[in-house]
């Protein structure tokens, strides 16, 4: 596995997805248009897409998670902290705030896909990795699910 995990893997796929809205005035789509709803999604894209671009500023910039990751260390602080995969998040959460600035239905179940496939990911490889890595410190880290499970 990469030394950055699922992240770079992730990353492309679901910006590759994202990418897709550009056929969103395809005649395909025309019927999927949410014309009552275009400036309430454009407003929370915006927001979406702020808050993917400050959780990715939190976890590069403030918590050096790439410093972590390039000595082989577990970051816990910051935003790293309280997000299990704060840049795999972050891009969830700004291109999902793309999809909903597109206004079109077809295209909602985008994030849907994007929420799966993270968690598909994370729980194949990611998760089992950091846990062989490093041990009860990740395992400490872990934030407590509803579900009794472990992380």
């Amino acid at each position: 596995m990469s030394p950055y995990g699922i992240g770079p893997v992730y990353g492309a796929i679901v910006i590759s997805l994202t990418a897709a809205v550009i056929f969103r005035n395809a005649q395909l789509f025309e019927s999927g248009r949410l014309s009552a709803f275009k400036v309430p999604l454009i407003v929370l894209g915006v927001i979406l897409i702020s808050l993917g671009i400050f959780m990715w500023i939190q976890a590069v910039i403030i918590a050096e998670i790439d410093d972590g990751i390039k000595q082989n260390e577990l970051v816990t602080t910051g935003i790293c902290g309280l997000v299990r995969d704060p840049i795999c998040s972050a891009i969830m959460i700004a291109c999902t705030g793309v999809v909903l600035m597109c206004a079109n239905a077809f295209f909602l179940l985008l994030p849907f896909v994007y929420r799966l496939l993270l968690t598909i990911l994370t729980a194949a490889t990611g998760e089992k990795w950091l846990r062989e890595l490093f041990a009860s410190s990740y395992d400490n880290r872990c934030i407590p699910r509803k579900r009794k499970r472990k992380c």
